[in-house]
């Protein structure tokens, strides 16, 4: 249902709006954030109608940071499909990413609820910070791991965080600081997890080939863990790869064996784990419910994904 109501709310009568925005939905997405925020709404009983069009509004505003983030990386693909970018133009994919941001925040207005309102911009001003903290971090491997929890913070955790209390605006309000506070640790595991994927992952399951991050000199938690431990001599071979514009397969190939053989892999997932952690403790203070249960699978399935 939430996906007919984000047809609804970012239809347009503009022709190539709707060309781009049926495409993006025909994109299969995993739809976790909606997911999550209906799950919270639902903490001590029924999903409220009002539920449906947040969830919604927070789908519009992950599709809009993905068109932003493939136009900005310059990206070919986007779940194993052209991105939108590829298929139009870089402007065309900013403009279709304002869009939906606006269609969004437009439809919370219509709800009339100020303090949703309040919650997505605040994510939304949190995920642009990300984005520019990111620009900053490539090609810096003395990009150290407070820095990377800040990023991943603001650029993924926060809208997280925003539809689990988002959920609780439209349910159990006296919950709302409980669950965003568990999808503030949720998101971080999340985002270790999908950092590690880069590493591990299978294009034919994730959409992207191994190695991305490296490629787009993206310095992450496996690669800060290696680093501490990798002679001097692989870490040599890492500074070179950041120091070519287009690295090669193999080079690529490398650094990753690199990562994995100098414990890497491990640290990052011993990281997320301990998100992980913290984000079920935080579901011990909500009453038991069926919600929770299904709360606390999302947790399990964010740590242990394959794509």
């Amino acid at each position: 249902m939430v996906v007919e109501r984000l047809g609804v709310i970012a239809e347009s009568d503009f022709s190539l709006i709707e060309d781009v925005r049926s495409y993006l939905q025909q994109v299969p997405g995993k739809l976790f954030r909606p997911t999550l925020l209906l799950l919270a709404s639902e903490v001590e009983g029924e999903t409220p109608e009002e539920a449906l069009t947040l969830g919604a509004a927070i789908e519009l505003v992950h599709m809009a940071t993905l068109v932003h983030d493939d136009a900005v990386d310059n990206s070919a693909l986007r779940r194993g499909m052209p991105a939108v970018n590829s298929l139009w133009t870089h402007q065309i994919a900013i403009i279709m990413g304002d869009y939906l941001y606006s269609r969004a925040v437009t439809e919370l207005a219509r709800l009339g609820d100020l303090e949703a309102v309040r919650v997505l911009a605040s994510a939304a001003n949190a995920m642009s910070v990300g984005e520019m903290r990111q620009l900053l971090a490539c090609d810096d491997l003395s990009h150290g791991e407070d820095n990377y929890y800040r990023l991943i913070s603001a650029k993924t955790a926060s809208l997280i965080s925003a539809a689990c209390e988002l959920g609780a605006l439209a349910g159990p309000r006296k919950h709302r600081a409980t669950l965003g506070r568990f999808g503030r640790q949720l998101g971080m595991a999340f985002q270790i997890a999908d950092d590690i994927l880069d590493y591990v992952g299978e294009e034919e399951v994730t959409g992207k080939p191994a190695g991305l991050d490296l490629r787009e000199h993206k310095v992450t938690l496996p690669l800060i863990g290696a680093l501490r431990r990798m002679s001097p001599a692989g870490a040599a071979k890492i500074r070179r790869l950041f120091e070519v514009a287009e690295p090669g397969n193999a080079e690529i190939a490398e650094a990753i064996a690199l990562v994995g053989e100098n414990g890497g892999i491990g640290y990052a997932r011993a990281k997320a784990l301990e998100y992980a952690d913290a984000a079920r403790g935080e579901l011990l203070l909500l009453p038991p419910s069926p919600a929770r249960e299904s709360l606390s699978e999302a947790v399990a399935y964010s740590v242990n994904r394959a794509r």
